[in-house]
């Protein structure tokens, strides 16, 4: 009796055909998946992982005269912990992430705010005004933030400020990177502010709050995730900040030197000392910073938020 209860209760056991049947449409299903990732997984792989294994490979080596590459295990790492040029750089590119970070995200968030708050027309305008920095080529737009800066044609060189000294030219420098980045995280953010529900706008009105409180206290809260991913893309890309600083270098080169950041002390060691054993260790100890302080930061946002 208890065996033919159990039979009731599981139900009709469908036919083998239809067991087969679904099994050969999962597999189809399957492959068509593995399809369309695959030009993804290609690129992935030939690009990004092949690369990475060789750079790794030649961080563990060390290039000598008389007996050619020997295998200097974590030497190289220990030459760059202990280099001055490489932590200065990093000390460098730490201190102008927290100083630059807020800045970059708090002139998007404002951007993002005024957008979101005015008329459709003159908002479309807004939002292309703030992106079109970002859409210009990051080398066209450091060439022509250097000829802003030039102290010989540049149209300050008048007011009797040096922008590319050595007082100033961090803060020069970080002027140029939040123009040219804070477009992009201005779109992130109101596009994550076209996903608050309207409602919660009117129920915020008829209980009298006005445009600013809304803004601080129901908008900002509202898209702390999209506030969270644009400051870790902009610590990931601060830490590795490269290609303005090498533009800039020979305006000033006193100012920016051939260490100035950890991605231009390895360039100049590969390409103008050809110690690239050496540029391949400096190379992934800046990939761990960055993973140390991108990680820092979601974890601090993440205790943040289940405290809250």
């Amino acid at each position: 009796m208890p065996a033919a209860a159990t039979v009731v209760a599981a139900g009709p056991v469908p036919p083998a055909g239809d067991r087969r049947s679904r099994r050969r449409r999962f597999d189809q299903q399957a492959r068509v998946g593995w399809l369309f990732v695959a030009p993804f997984t290609v690129l992935l792989v030939v690009f990004l992982l092949l690369p990475m294994a060789y750079a790794f490979k030649l961080s563990l080596y060390r290039s000598t005269l008389v007996e050619g590459e020997v295998f200097a295990a974590a030497d190289n790492y220990r030459q760059a912990l202990g280099d001055p040029e490489f932590r200065s750089g990093v000390l460098r590119v730490l201190l102008f992430g927290l100083v630059q970070t807020p800045v970059m995200i708090g002139v998007a968030l404002v951007l993002a705010l005024l957008v979101d708050g005015v008329g459709s027309r003159f908002a479309r305008t807004l939002r292309l005004a703030a992106f079109v920095p970002y859409a210009v080529p990051v080398v066209i737009g450091t060439l022509m933030w250097g000829f802003l800066y030039s102290r010989n044609t540049g149209p300050f060189r008048f007011a009797g400020i040096d922008f590319l000294a050595g007082d100033t030219v961090l803060v020069s420098l970080g002027n140029l990177v939040t123009w040219q980045w804070a477009g992009y995280n201005m779109i992130v953010l109101y596009a994550a502010l076209q996903g608050v529900p309207k409602e919660v706008y009117e129920s915020a009105r008829i209980d009298g709050a006005g445009a600013v409180q809304i803004a601080l206290r129901i908008k900002t809260p509202m898209i702390s995730a999209a506030l969270v991913l644009c400051t870790v893309f902009t610590i990931v890309g601060t830490l590795q900040f490269f290609t303005e600083p090498l533009i800039l270098q020979p305006l000033n080169p006193g100012a920016i030197t051939n260490s100035y950041t950890p991605n231009v002390y390895a360039y100049n060691q590969a390409f103008s000392y050809q110690q690239y054993n050496y540029s391949a260790a400096i190379s992934f100890l800046l990939g761990a910073v960055v993973f140390v302080g991108a990680y820092a930061f979601l974890f601090a946002t993440r205790k943040r938020s289940a405290l809250r």
